[in-house]
């Protein structure tokens, strides 16, 4: 038996994520089921619409930080991680401090160091597993299989390094591409469900079939070689879906893509991004990040996890057309990071809100990644440079951005008082 979700195309008011129509004789619903038999997580798992923690013995809202720590001189690009030294004392530190109970990690195989200083906090973490997100076909068996194999060590990694006792979730992939979205779509029409060991998916877009299929391949893996599972989930963005009645988003309503392929919608929800900057105003707040929230939680069946959102504070924006990404004053991120977090709290379906993660601790000098040196300056004209509630002072030491942090940290303890 499964568990099933199930998404009308057509319908708007009665069925979740029922935003982008489908044809009027098709009435297809988008279907997602993880099976009864898969065993479930073994400390936090999903009940209905929340994430519960079996441990705590309560549902969980995750007040999270997107964590990179590379500084300057380090970069990804070639695979390095970042290195094993004494810099996550001074970060857990400051984390702890501003109330954080959840680190979004990004880089896929973290040092010793890191998850020992990890184990002075109560904190937990969610493992994101990057994938090629400009592939050329999602769904090219090379592509999967090598993907898969990657998936695979970075599981390996948390049972030889990391803490899967500390461990919510692995989210596989993050903000694929359109192009590559709509490539895939285009070459593979017949592909429209997936029935795996333990996901089922029917009526769905082929790119949502090859993220169904890592899923499944993950959960199979993680169960037959260590013998227990966490939460999956796949990190999509919002310039491609799932809430589909808007103008601006970059693939056709037959490509829109539904992260619910796990056992929770991972989505970076940005202020300026697409499909929120047209949104109709909130209900509470009159924002439209509000309003693109609600109408989110009202379509969905599944907790949704907000595993991105933040301001660039670079000296300029360097995108007129894209009001909001770079260029903010530091002082006026206080005043965001207040709106922002009103908007979650009161939107009308908050309960299906499993948390939001701010991106990100600190600025990273490396990207965008243009090339190897990029890691060497911190570019004015970058905004991906210049999220962090932290800046990189001399010595490589964190210097807060003014009263972000403060901030933050008075929104995140408020609740406990």
């Amino acid at each position: 038996m499964l568990r099933r979700t199930s998404f009308c195309t057509l319908c708007t008011v009665l069925l979740p994520f029922v935003s982008f129509a489908a044809e009027p004789a098709t009435m297809a619903f988008k279907t997602s089921e993880i099976s009864v038999e898969t065993p479930a997580p073994k400390r936090f798992v999903t009940k209905g619409t929340a994430i519960f923690d079996l441990k705590e013995e309560k549902s969980a809202f995750f007040k999270g930080i997107g964590y990179s720590p590379y500084l300057p001189n380090e970069t990804p690009i070639y695979g390095a991680a970042p290195g094993n030294d004494v810099r996550y004392d001074e970060h857990i530190g400051l984390l702890k401090n501003m109330g954080v109970n959840y680190l979004h990690v990004f880089p896929m195989k973290m040092p010793e160091n890191f998850f020992t200083a990890l184990d002075t906090t109560d904190m937990v973490y969610g493992q994101d597993i990057w994938i090629w997100a400009y592939e050329e076909d999602f769904l090219a068996e090379p592509f999967l299989a090598k993907t898969l194999n990657d998936i695979k060590g970075v599981i390996d990694h948390t049972y030889a390094i990391g803490r899967p006792e500390r461990l919510v979730l692995f989210s596989i992939g993050d903000e694929l591409q359109a192009a590559g979205v709509m490539r895939t779509d285009s070459r593979h029409p017949e592909v429209r469900e997936f029935i795996g060991k333990h996901v089922r998916v029917t009526n769905r877009t082929p790119t949502e079939v090859a993220l169904a299929r890592l899923i499944d391949g993950a959960i199979d893996y993680e169960l037959n070689r260590y013998g227990q599972r966490h939460l999956y989930c796949h990190t999509s963005w919002t310039h491609i879906g799932p809430v589909a009645a808007r103008p601006d988003l970059e693939v056709p309503k037959e490509s829109i893509l539904t992260p619910d392929l796990g056992d929770l919608v991972c989505l970076n929800v940005y202020t300026y991004a697409r499909g929120v900057r047209t949104s109709p105003p909130g209900s509470v707040t009159g924002s439209s990040y509000q309003g693109y929230l609600e109408e989110l939680a009202e379509q969905s069946e599944k907790p949704v996890l907000i595993t991105q959102v933040g301001f660039s504070t670079s000296p300029f924006e360097p995108k007129a057309w894209v009001p909001g990404f770079g260029g903010h004053k530091v002082e006026d991120v206080v005043g965001h990071l207040e709106a922002i977090w009103k908007d979650v709290r009161t939107a009308k379906g908050k309960e299906k809100i499993a948390g939001i993660s701010i991106f990100e601790l600190h600025d990273e000098w490396w990207k965008s990644g243009e090339d190897p040196t990029d890691s060497t300056r911190h570019e004015l004209e970058d905004p991906e440079e210049w999220f962090g509630l932290y800046e990189v002072g001399a010595d490589h030491r964190l210097v807060p951005k003014g009263e972000i942090p403060a901030t933050l940290r008075r929104l995140y303890t408020a609740e406990e008082k």
